[in-house]
């Protein structure tokens, strides 16, 4: 028996603990960011080929689902699925499902963990917001965050610090679709080889793409820090519109609108297959 093959063989051997409830919570999360992901990705792909479309982050996602037929009943459903997706992010942040163990580099997986978590519920409150049409604007809200913050001690450094993190976090992204280290929490044991074979590439593209927008809103926000002017803050929405903007923007806008569309179907694999060993 080969390496390989005797790795599969233990892992098929592994016990999945976890509670079912968990489980099936987790996995509704899953789905629920994936199509948030593939809305924002259509969107976009749609205003890089022509009219129709638009530059948009998850509020503007959850409107335009809202604005469709059963489209309120639907973003109930996102609603839950985001709050099962949070759970579980927090979850890993307290259990430690992936055995991260106690060291400064876990410590830093767990912290990210409980602020996924934390932002995943925030996503939620928006999408029951727009339901209850009690949604603000995000472009206000983005300048508002920002001015106040500009106005603090320090704020200017503090905000220099944020987009820091924003370009380490879509740097981070872009290493894990090359070393495709996403996998390494799927039940690879289970998967088809094809299914396998399509999940890296969808994943590698997905990651990619997302660490590019991300990169961008960091830029974005480290460029308000030294500007200490609000509006030059953007977000999910703005670093799309400003790609479309550039030199072939169009072409550049629609690589990466198909790259978040990819993301969104990764995290239906992930759904389908993401170990969970918790008790």
């Amino acid at each position: 028996m080969d390496t390989g093959t005797a790795a599969k063989a233990k892992a098929r051997q592994a016990t999945n603990d976890v509670k079912p409830w968990i489980r099936g919570f987790a996995r509704m999360g899953y789905i629920a960011k994936g199509m948030v992901y593939v809305v924002i990705g259509v969107l976009a792909a749609q205003a890089a080929l022509g009219p129709g479309g638009k530059t948009t982050d998850s509020k503007g996602a959850f409107t335009t689902i809202a604005s469709k037929p059963f489209g309120e009943a639907l973003l109930w459903l996102l609603a839950l699925g985001l709050i099962g997706y949070a759970s579980w992010k927090i979850i890993q942040a307290f259990k430690d499902p992936d055995n991260k163990g106690s060291g400064m580099g876990a410590l830093g997986s767990r912290i990210g963990y409980f602020s996924s978590g934390i932002i995943h519920l925030f996503l939620a409150y928006n999408a029951v917001s727009i339901i209850m049409r009690a949604g603000s604007s995000s472009s206000s809200s983005k300048q508002s965050w920002s001015a106040k913050l500009l106005g603090q001690p320090y704020g200017q450094w503090v905000l220099g610090f944020v987009g820091l993190c924003f370009i380490a976090f879509g740097i981070y992204q872009a290493v894990r679709a090359y070393k495709k280290s996403f996998m390494k929490h799927l039940k690879q044991h289970e998967m088809h080889n094809q299914e396998e074979w399509w999940g890296k590439r969808v994943g590698q593209f997905g990651f990619t793409a997302r660490g590019v927008v991300f990169g961008l809103i960091g830029v974005f926000i480290i460029q308000t820090a030294i500007t200490a002017d609000p509006d030059k803050t953007k977000g999910f929405d703005g670093a799309l519109s400003e790609l479309a903007k550039q030199s072939y923007g169009a072409i550049l806008l629609g690589i990466v609108a198909f790259g978040l569309i990819a993301y969104g179907i990764f995290m239906f694999v992930i759904a389908k297959n993401r170990r969970m060993n918790i008790s």
